[in-house]
């Protein structure tokens, strides 16, 4: 039987972070396992979960595209209600950050993380998925390479959002926060810079 929850960090945590993988790999994708990791070891508890898709993919290895909007949707309201704290922080990597967003406010969640956004397709920088960013009300964060072919900082610029969402940038990193060589930054620099982000983040909502 499949794990419902991948946990990093201790139990009584000030904050527990559900975390979302995104559209093509697992929860415990390398990128998933640095942030988590390194989040908890801050202090902070992390309970990673899969979507239904991937999750059937994990028992039968067939790859699947993912669930449709509404089914992303219930999975994390439902992953909100089972954790059942309020004590809680929500957000993912792409997808699951996008559906995080989504669910934020109904959830009643402290805050949102989102790594690595999708506001529009590769190549149609005029089709932007975030509306709902603009009026979000708690706070948020999201973190982002400079040149994300879903959201490069150029375009980000142009968005009316929300003044609880902060951004930072990730020099000159992709979709994952990878730069390249030409930068003088590495991969491993770009995440250990996401992690400190979020965490301090965290720390910042954290209750009294």
């Amino acid at each position: 039987m499949a794990k419902l929850f991948l946990y990093n960090g201790p139990a009584r945590a000030p904050l527990t972070l559900a975390l979302a993988h995104g559209a093509g790999a697992p929860m415990d994708h390398a990128f998933m396992e640095t942030m988590a990791t390194g989040i908890a070891d801050a202090g902070f508890r992390v309970a990673r979960f899969e979507f239904p898709y991937m999750a059937k993919r994990r028992e039968d290895t067939k790859k699947r595209p993912p669930d449709r909007e509404p089914a992303l949707r219930a999975k994390f309201v439902k992953v909100a209600e089972t954790l059942n704290t309020d004590k809680l922080v929500i957000g993912g990597k792409s997808m699951g950050g996008r559906i995080a967003s989504m669910v934020a406010d109904e959830v009643g969640a402290r805050g949102l993380v989102c790594l690595g956004y999708p506001f529009h397709a590769p190549g149609r920088p005029e089709r932007v998925r975030a509306d709902h960013l603009k009026t979000i009300a708690i706070p948020t964060l999201i973190v982002q390479g400079e040149r994300d072919p879903f959201g490069t900082r150029d375009d980000i610029d142009g968005y009316a959002l929300s003044p609880e969402v902060k951004l930072h940038f990730l020099m000159d990193g992709e979709h994952s926060f990878k730069p390249r060589k030409k930068s003088g930054r590495c991969e491993a620099e770009n995440l250990s810079e996401a992690v400190a982000i979020v965490t301090a983040f965290m720390k910042r909502i954290a209750p009294k």
